[in-house]
């Protein structure tokens, strides 16, 4: 499990550069002390890297990648130009101001991935938000934020959503609790127009949603929203993002992300298909 909590910055290639490496060192069994002294480093660097909580010279990196066994010069490019992306601010980098470092990660994440899944709650997820049901959701959370920063969050938001529709951009599956579409996020005005994006969004080939009914009862993601992020590098892991009120949780152990796939699956088994979901996205926007 690793935790970043606010501060400590890491973007989101590191994460997953920092989990290819700790994968690649527990394979050939070298512990961390060893890997440390190759580097002219310590123990607690290999971990700081494996954490993507620091960034990565290519010098090391190169240097472990002979150490664990890396010899092919195309493996060993794939994981160099990773590096090298990894260093380069991403287009948030202008919203620093406003992001807390936990998120940022997130962002570089969602902007990387080949897939997204995503359980939510409480509101529509981010990525198919309106601008005017994201500027509720802001305004309703960002108590005493005067109307300028508002409306850069906002920005960003929408921002993040042209990741949807970039050519070779991921597929995107949401399931949505009921309760989060009969909120009135903003009043009904507000509420029916998001109820009819989501319809529209629905004819995008790479969008996908569903919708967790009321009348299904307990069910097995009571615990909260998350997110499963997959990438198009099959050798980078799958990454769960559980986001708390002051931080967040990516998971990438292999029995962290089996365990949030299983109930992915479990919840996608018993939403609306989609056809479904259209039919109870109108009748929700007819009773507002």
């Amino acid at each position: 499990m690793t935790q970043h909590p606010p501060g400590s910055g890491p973007t989101a290639l590191r994460i997953l550069l920092g989990s290819q490496l700790r994968r690649l060192r527990e394979s050939r069994g070298v512990t961390r002390e060893e890997a440390g002294h190759l580097i002219r480093g310590s123990e607690s660097k290999i971990s700081r890297m494996e954490l993507g909580r620091v960034g990565f010279k290519e010098r090391d990196v190169a240097d472990l990648l002979t150490l664990y066994g890396v010899a092919e010069e195309s493996a060993r490019r794939a994981v160099l130009d990773l590096v090298a992306t990894a260093n380069e601010p991403g287009w948030w980098h202008r919203f620093n101001d406003l992001l807390p470092s936990w998120f940022q990660a997130y962002v570089g994440l969602e902007e990387a991935a080949a897939r997204i899944r995503t359980y939510e709650v409480q509101f529509v997820p981010g990525l198919l938000q309106t601008k005017e049901y994201a500027r509720a959701v802001i305004t309703a959370g960002s108590a005493g934020v005067g109307g300028e920063e508002i409306a850069r969050r906002v920005d960003l938001r929408l921002e993040r959503q042209r990741v949807l529709d970039r050519p070779g951009g991921p597929v995107f599956w949401a399931v949505i609790d009921e309760a989060a579409l009969r909120r009135p996020i903003g009043g009904a005005d507000v509420m029916k127009a998001q109820l009819e994006h989501l319809i529209e969004q629905m004819r995008q080939p790479n969008i996908t949603i569903q919708v967790m009914p009321f009348d299904f009862g307990g069910h097995s993601a009571e615990g909260g929203a998350f997110s499963i992020l997959r990438f198009p590098d099959h050798d980078l892991p799958d990454v769960v993002y559980v986001e708390q009120l002051a931080g967040a949780l990516y998971l990438d152990k292999r029995e962290d992300v089996d365990r949030y796939t299983e109930v992915m699956e479990r919840l996608c088994a018993v939403s609306t298909t989609p056809d479904e979901t259209v039919e109870l996205l109108n009748k929700i926007k007819d009773e507002i």
